[in-house]
């Protein structure tokens, strides 16, 4: 991928590393920024070598602290709208991606930061991190999901606490809260520990990836019914050779080969 300027891209055997590459704006996701991680999610989607996605902040200060101020200061009502909704799209192709996608949190993830890093499907998170939500301080609210994916990973009671007080919490609370999956010392353990827990999934099914994916993702839908969704999931399982293979590795008691078909 060609004419980035704020992602930096790094492959790791099938593991791609993303970088926010601002850290002189502390990794704020201004437009720019958002559309060049829609055209990477593109290529994840479309690269069969791409097994995972780590999304991870440059510098020692943040993963993401927040967006850019001066854009939204611009913003009027008409195209606040639109401002929201291409936000929304963006992240919502990161939570549906097939392929697991963690965010390595260092330092603060704030603002859309804090709801980039919720759009992926895990968050680790070094010692120094940071999470909120402080928007209501600029007069708005969060735009790009962080009010609806803070209630289902928080609940409804803490959510509205963080949203209308614009706190932030320390790592080990975001953690205790749900809202991470690990903490690790330094910020040198993150990338071990990310890959650590994409190794694991590696030797799985990508197939059923895909579908754990869809189906955990049903459970926040108006539009879908979950166990309507798992059942088919589940048939389109039966069907592939992944699940031959899987089945038959498991009877034969050998580790399975699977190929993704």
């Amino acid at each position: 991928m060609e004419n980035l300027n704020n992602l930096a891209l790094e492959r790791d055997g099938s593991t791609l590393i993303v970088t926010i590459d601002r850290p002189d704006k502390m990794n704020a996701l201004n437009v720019e920024t958002v559309e060049e991680f829609r055209t990477v999610f593109q290529e994840v989607y479309d690269d069969p070598t791409i097994a995972g996605v780590i999304v991870i902040g440059s510098g020692e200060k943040a993963f993401a602290a927040g967006a850019d101020i001066k854009e939204i200061a611009a913003l009027n009502e008409m195209n606040a709208r639109k401002f929201a909704e291409n936000g929304q799209e963006v992240f919502g192709q990161i939570e549906n991606c097939p392929k697991p996608v963690i965010a390595a949190v260092n330092g603060y993830a704030l603002g859309g930061g804090c709801e980039l890093s919720m759009a992926c499907h895990m968050r680790v998170a070094s010692a120094n991190a940071r999470f909120g939500q402080p928007e209501v301080n600029l007069g708005v609210i969060p735009g790009y999901g962080g009010t609806q994916r803070l209630t289902h990973l928080v609940g409804k009671g803490k959510a509205f606490e963080l949203m209308m007080t614009g706190d932030q919490v320390k790592a080990n609370e975001a953690k205790e809260l749900g809202l991470v999956n690990h903490v690790v010392d330094s910020q040198e353990e993150l990338l071990p520990k990310c890959k650590e827990i994409l190794d694991k999934i590696s030797a799985k099914a990508p197939l059923a990836i895909g579908m754990v994916v869809t189906c955990i993702n049903a459970v926040f839908s108006n539009e879908e019914d979950g166990y309507q969704t798992e059942a088919n999931s589940f048939s389109n399982c039966v069907k592939s050779e992944d699940f031959k293979e899987g089945t038959k590795a498991f009877l034969e008691k050998r580790t399975p080969s699977f190929k993704g078909v």
